[in-house]
C-alpha cells in the first residue's frame, strides 16, 4: 500500500472524487448472508476511504449512498439500511469532528423516516464550521430529480421575473443543482464490476475521468483508491482539445 501511495503526484490529486460503493449485496451473497451483512461491512470501506482522501488531501468526496431508486427494494432492506444510516452517523460524527472534516448532503431528504432526518441534521450542525474534507452523502440522491427540480426552479424564477430567459447558461443551471457548492468531480469510480452512471451526478460529470473495478464495495480499501488516482493521473485531461494544444497552451482549467 505504501509504495503505490509513494507513486501519486501529490501535485496533481483530483480535487474532487466521486464514488458508486456497488457490490454490497454481491459480496454478501458470496459469504453466504444477507444483502444487510454487505451493507454492514461496506461501511468499513466508507470509513478507510475517508480516512484516506483525508490523509491525501483531496477536497471533495461525494458517496452515492442512497438513491432514489433503492426505495423500490424490499422493505427489510430499506429498514435495515434507514437504521444502518443513523447508527454510523450517531457513531462517526465524533471522529469526523476531530478530523475536521465537513458534512454535506444532497438529495431528496424529505422522503427519509422522520428519526434518520434527525439524526443527520444533528450531525450536519456539529460537523458545519469544519475546514478539512468536504464529505458529501447522495442520500435518496436521484439526478434526473435533482436535474427536473432545478428546471421547475429556473422556471418559477422566469415567471417571478427574478431570472431573464436569455440570462440562463451553464452557470446558472449549475447555480440550481444541489451540489452548487462544490466543483464538478473529477474523477468517478464505481465498484463491483458495472460500467454504468446510474443517475448518478449527469451534469457534473461531463467532464470526469471514469474508473470502474471489479472490487467489491467491501472490499475497496486506501490501496484500490491508490490505484484508481494513479490511474487517474496517467489520463491526458484535454477537455475537448487535441494533445498538441496542450502542449503549447497554459494549462486548462475546468469550467
Amino acid at each position: 500500500m505504501s509504495s503505490l501511495r509513494d507513486q501519486l503526484d501529490m501535485e496533481r490529486l483530483p480535487q474532487h472524487i466521486a464514488i458508486i460503493m456497488d457490490g454490497n449485496g454481491r459480496w454478501a451473497k458470496e459469504q453466504g448472508q444477507d444483502r444487510l451483512f454487505g451493507h454492514f461491512h461496506g461501511v468499513e470501506s466508507v470509513r478507510d476511504i475517508v480516512e484516506g482522501c483525508a490523509e491525501l488531501g483531496v477536497k471533495y468526496l461525494t458517496l452515492y449512498a442512497f438513491s432514489t431508486e433503492n426505495w423500490d427494494r424490499p422493505i427489510e432492506e430499506v429498514t435495515g439500511l434507514m437504521e444502518l444510516l443513523v447508527d454510523t452517523i450517531r457513531k462517526e460524527t465524533a471522529t469526523l469532528n476531530k478530523n475536521k472534516i465537513k458534512l454535506h448532503v444532497i438529495g431528496d431528504t424529505n422522503m427519509l423516516p422522520d428519526y434518520a432526518r434527525k439524526e443527520l441534521q444533528e450531525s450536519l450542525d456539529e460537523l458545519k464550521d469544519n475546514t478539512g474534507l468536504n464529505l458529501i452523502m447522495a442520500l435518496s440522491y436521484s439526478s434526473r430529480w435533482e436535474i427536473v427540480n432545478a428546471i421547475k426552479n429556473i422556471a418559477a424564477d422566469v415567471k417571478t421575473g427574478k431570472l431573464e430567459p436569455f440570462e440562463i447558461d451553464q452557470d446558472t443551471i449549475k447555480d440550481y443543482l444541489t451540489t452548487r457548492e462544490f466543483p464538478d468531480p473529477e474523477l468517478m469510480i464505481r465498484t463491483s464490476g458495472e460500467y454504468r452512471i446510474s443517475n448518478f451526478l449527469l451534469y457534473q460529470l461531463a467532464y470526469a475521468e471514469l474508473y470502474f473495478t471489479n472490487v467489491r464495495w467491501p472490499d475497496f480499501r486506501k490501496e484500490n483508491l491508490y490505484e484508481a488516482i494513479l490511474d487517474f493521473q496517467g489520463r491526458e485531461r484535454r477537455f475537448g482539445k487535441t494533445g498538441e494544444q496542450l502542449k503549447t497552451s497554459e494549462p486548462i482549467t475546468q469550467s
